[in-house]
């Protein structure tokens, strides 16, 4: 059974940087698509980024491309999100999610089976 745990949120000013890590265990993520996702208060949760297994493929909110970067180190089964030029707007919990698909090179924003508890960031102006 595939966990996931995601750290690295907190308080940052307006135009602050973050590296949020989402770390596995219970399963290589060798064939796990991973999805970063969040949610702010009173909003419905939306997706900010996936990436593929290999790496090879990423797809990113609009709201967010130049700001963040999604990248995977599998041999540490750990995906990381790192974001830059930080908003208030960008003010959510942040979860990351994982599915499994034989692809290696390609990746989605549905379909998620597996997620984190969700760590919170929070942008000041």
């Amino acid at each position: 059974q595939l966990q996931l745990v995601e750290s690295g949120g907190g308080l940052v000013q307006s135009g602050g940087s973050l590296r949020l890590s989402c770390a596995a265990s219970g399963s290589s993520l060798d064939y796990y698509v991973i999805g970063w996702f969040r949610q702010a208060p009173g909003k419905e949760r939306e997706g900010v980024s996936c990436i593929s297994s290999s790496g090879s493929s990423t797809i990113y909110l609009d709201s967010v491309k130049g700001r963040f970067t999604i990248s995977r180190d599998n041999a540490k089964n750990t995906v990381y999100l790192q974001m830059s030029s930080l908003k208030p707007e960008d003010t959510a919990v942040y979860y990351c999610a994982a599915y499994r698909f034989i692809s290696r090179n390609m990746c989605a924003m549905t379909g998620y089976y597996y997620w984190g508890q969700g760590t919170q960031v929070t942008v000041s102006s």
